[in-house]
């Protein structure tokens, strides 16, 4: 059961690689790389499964995080140009 599972995870891998090759705005190919490391957070804990090795769940939790936490940063940097504010005014500090 869980190797079909596996192989449905990476049929739908390959289509978010091609949505990510199609996509019509950034905005579109941002979401389809999104997809795909929600993707690979479930194949790294499919895996984990298959081989018995609990560890890996770790390694999916983190991997999420950080595909959370870099889409953010992706999406705020194409609608502001920026990650942070530019300080003009250093005589200030």
């Amino acid at each position: 059961m869980l190797i079909f599972v596996s192989l449905s995870l990476l049929l739908a891998l390959i289509v978010g690689v091609y949505l990510s090759l199609i996509g019509e705005t950034i905005f579109h190919k941002i979401q389809a790389v999104n997809i795909i490391g929600t993707i690979a957070v479930m194949l790294i804990t499919v895996f984990g499964f298959l081989t018995e090795r609990p560890d890996f769940l770790d390694l999916a939790l983190v991997y999420g995080l950080l595909n959370v936490i870099g889409t953010f940063a992706v999406l705020k940097f194409f609608k502001f140009g920026s990650l942070g504010e530019e300080n003009e005014d250093k005589d200030s500090l």
